[in-house]
């Protein structure tokens, strides 16, 4: 156990604020439902339910921004298993965790959110941040998007029949977002006595019917197929493992995916699409598999830039949970779907399915060659990606969360993971800010190092350092400083379009310091291996800013390819050389 889980259990529970009220209520519902954690800023609306929540056993973390507090909820949520809270007061207060609400959507987290709603007695008055339906979206407020399920609680019989809906939806294996929208002039009202049903692990997981699963070791049993593996595979590794080494199916993952079936392993092939590693497309081009088993990915644009090369001669079996999954990224191509849990599939199909004797081929591999350090000039984002790999992801058991931009292409293409649930990043929203202020969640809620890589632009835009100071989180950023928006620069130069993406370069280390975190300044690679062994053996939140080369090309030229072919610039298509 760690110290913060340690002072965390040893904290005496508080009496619940206003017993017997709503939101009393409604924080042990809450609790019954298996949160733990609580992110959010407060405001006059919610006063009440601030005070429930702070009164609780849950662990409560008032944030700076909406937005931080939002993503920090989705990483505490993916790295401990259980749904989280996300809190809010009117008008802004909700709105402003909307990048963040939508971001917990397409990453399939599982966060309720809990807002204020101004009360029926002040609706139209000109209210301050007067917030209901009138004066923001009705979609808020509506199960739909981007909530799996929404309700306006105007009155205390809502709460039972609230706590079975929630308790549906957090039982789907595929994600939920919930709202519940709190009238002010309810909050404080009298609460019925309520069904005490205890948190229980999402729904057990049923293999899909005998029939789908004789087609699905037919398919794969006609010849050579690989397997491409996404982030809703990450509860089924040891699967995924034992049926590629059963049948030697060579493996590429999505960026989401990484560590799921080892990078390291000799049937590994590369990362595919946003940042990936040529010799997928050299195994695809030399080998040529008959199909591609797919699991747990929904092959969009960051993973597979919907390259036709993708397709195999006789198409894909695709396992997700989601029955809008299989078939939407390659439309034309025959499909197989399974809807059904990863795991549960594969277990099925290993049941079943038998090697096959299909000669082995000599697979292509990713080439990632370390960087001497040198003594003189800026840090190399290749030498930083070095001795992050030494440091924190082969000498420690960090999550990596990485941001969006040239972070997230550098981390993606030259980091390697051997196990799952080690490596974060968001590509479907892929919002500025979310590993900045969601290394925070990640740290609080596993009780161990998270490590946020993020660009300057990033942590300008959505800082939460102050934030970490505050409850000790042992958060970890490394700042790739170079004094622009990176990706952006890098983008639009190889696009032959001139922009000005220039940020006046910033002293992250006393920016840091200045909010009551420990922090270095790395301006030469000789510096590295020392700054992030301090950093990683620090307690609390720690800041390693570190001056990058501009020069230094990040690996985006699939990237930069999608982008001319929607601009019609018809420039040639080219892969990362690695």
């Amino acid at each position: 156990m760690t110290d913060l889980q340690t002072r965390r259990n040893a904290m005496p529970p508080l009496q619940d604020a206003f017993p017997g009220t709503v939101v009393s209520a409604l924080v042990q519902m809450l609790s019954r439902l298996g949160a733990r954690e609580a992110f959010g800023v407060s405001g006059g609306a919610m006063a009440a339910l601030w005070d429930a929540l702070s009164s609780s056993s849950l662990g409560v973390y008032h944030f700076r921004h909406e937005t931080g507090a939002a993503f920090a909820a989705i990483e505490a949520c993916f790295a401990s298993g259980r749904p989280t809270v996300l809190f809010t007061t009117t008008g802004p207060g909700l709105t402003n965790a909307l990048t963040g609400i939508v971001a917990a959507r397409e990453e399939r987290a599982r966060v309720i959110v809990v807002s204020a709603y101004t009360s029926a007695s002040s609706r139209g008055r000109f209210a301050i941040q007067e917030t209901s339906r009138s004066t923001l979206p009705p979609s808020l407020y509506e199960a739909g998007r981007p909530f799996h399920f929404a309700s306006v609680v105007d009155d205390p019989a809502q709460l039972a029949a609230i706590e079975r809906g929630l308790a549906a939806g957090l039982g789907r294996r595929s994600g939920f977002v919930a709202h519940l929208a709190l009238d002010t002039a309810v909050q404080r009202a009298p609460a019925p006595p309520l069904q005490t049903l205890p948190w229980v692990a999402p729904e057990s997981a049923e293999a899909p019917p005998r029939a789908q699963v004789a087609a699905c070791v037919d398919a794969l049993s006609d010849g050579p197929f690989a397997i491409w593996v996404g982030y809703g595979a990450r509860d089924a590794a040891a699967e995924v493992a034992t049926l590629a080494r059963r049948m030697q199916a060579p493996v590429m993952c999505s960026p989401r995916g990484k560590g799921i079936f080892p990078e390291d392993d000799p049937l590994f092939v590369g990362v595919t699409g946003l940042a990936g590693h040529a010799s997928v497309m050299r195994y695809l081009d030399e080998c040529r598999p008959r199909r591609l088993l797919v699991i747990g990915s929904r092959l969009g644009e960051p993973t597979s830039f919907w390259d036709r090369r993708f397709v195999a001669p006789r198409g894909f079996v695709h396992v997700d949970v989601d029955p809008e999954v299989p078939g939407a990224a390659f439309g034309a191509a025959p499909t197989l779907a399974i809807v059904a849990d990863a795991g549960a599939t594969l277990r099925a199909l290993l049941a079943e399915l038998r090697p096959t004797g299909h000669p082995i081929l000599e697979l292509p591999h990713p080439r990632i060659e370390r960087v001497q350090p040198r003594r003189e000039g800026l840090v190399r984002p290749e030498a930083l990606m070095d001795a992050i790999q030494t440091w924190v992801v082969d000498r420690s058991n960090a999550t990596v969360l990485s941001e969006s931009g040239n972070s997230f292409l550098w981390t993606t293409h030259r980091l390697r993971f051997s196990e799952p649930h080690r490596y974060r990043v968001s590509t479907g929203m892929g919002a500025m800010g979310h590993a900045a202020a969601g290394v925070i969640g990640a740290a609080l809620a596993s009780g161990r190092r998270a490590v946020a890589v993020v660009g300057d632009g990033a942590l300008l835009m959505t800082n939460e350092i102050n934030s970490a100071v505050k409850y000790d989180a042992p958060a970890v950023w490394v700042v790739l400083n170079d004094g622009r928006y990176g990706m952006c620069a890098q983008g639009m130069d190889a696009l032959g379009l001139s922009a000005d993406a220039e940020i006046p370069q910033v002293d992250f280390a006393s920016f840091a310091r200045a909010q009551g975190a420990r922090a270095t300044r790395v301006d030469h690679e000789v510096h590295l291996d020392g700054a992030l062994a301090e950093a990683m053996a620090a307690d609390g939140p720690f800041v390693v800013d570190v001056r990058i080369d501009p020069r230094c090309k990040a690996p985006a030229s699939l990237r930069n390819a999608s982008l001319a072919d929607r601009l019609s610039l018809h420039r040639e298509r080219t892969f990362p050389v690695a």
